[in-house]
């Protein structure tokens, strides 16, 4: 089960999980200072400042138990087949990149269109750009959704999921949810990738 982990995804397992234990030892509230709060938070809306090393630390934060399933249950099936691809060294940054890039799509739409004077928390935005990287280096490889159960190639499922993150977004109907910087974390991740094809031929498939 545990064979097929590379080192960069094993050590985030590791780290999400060994957060979300101490936040449920500890309690959430102690680590309110290390989620991503929108900007100008503490002068409109009395919680902790925006802090930088935030747009980091977000992303090893969970609420509740399903929340941290899904993104691991996600980061162990799909990341080891990216970090082999990418090799671990730009696995590392391609990940912390999409992950800024998510956290700064969701303080610019809390910003902007959708004020929210709730923080941001989760490795969602980083495990989507995660999921892009896998479906564009296999393409034809099959996915499956989990409700509904319906098996589709990768290339399909990241455009199923991308266009329904856009509707959400757009449409407000999932307010719970960070869905713009779940695209944050997806369009950091194609300029990335973008930009290692542009520099040389060392991303074979992706």
């Amino acid at each position: 089960m545990f064979e097929r982990l590379t080192p960069t995804v094993r050590t985030l397992l590791i780290a999400n999980l060994a957060m979300f234990a101490a936040q449920t030892f500890y309690g959430e509230q102690l680590f309110a200072p290390l989620e991503l709060w929108p900007w100008h938070s503490a002068l409109f809306y009395g919680g902790p400042p925006f802090e930088p090393w935030q747009l980091v630390t977000y992303g090893f934060l969970h609420q509740g138990f399903l929340h941290v399933f899904f993104n691991m249950f996600a980061l162990y099936m799909l990341g080891p087949d990216v970090e082999q691809v990418l090799g671990s060294a730009r696995f590392r940054i391609f990940y912390l990149v999409c992950l800024i890039g998510a956290g700064l799509a969701q303080l610019l739409v809390g910003a902007t269109i959708q004020p929210s004077p709730e923080p941001a928390l989760g490795a969602s935005g980083a495990i989507f750009g995660v999921l892009l990287c896998y479906g564009m280096s296999f393409p034809r490889r099959t996915l499956m959704l989990i409700f509904p159960p319906i098996p589709m190639p990768a290339w399909l499922f990241v455009t199923f999921y991308g266009v329904m993150e856009l509707f959400y977004g757009v449409s407000g109907r999932d307010p719970g949810v960070a869905h713009f910087a779940h695209l944050g974390g997806m369009a950091a991740g194609y300029a990335l990738i973008l930009y290692w094809r542009a520099r040389g031929p060392r991303g074979r498939r992706y």
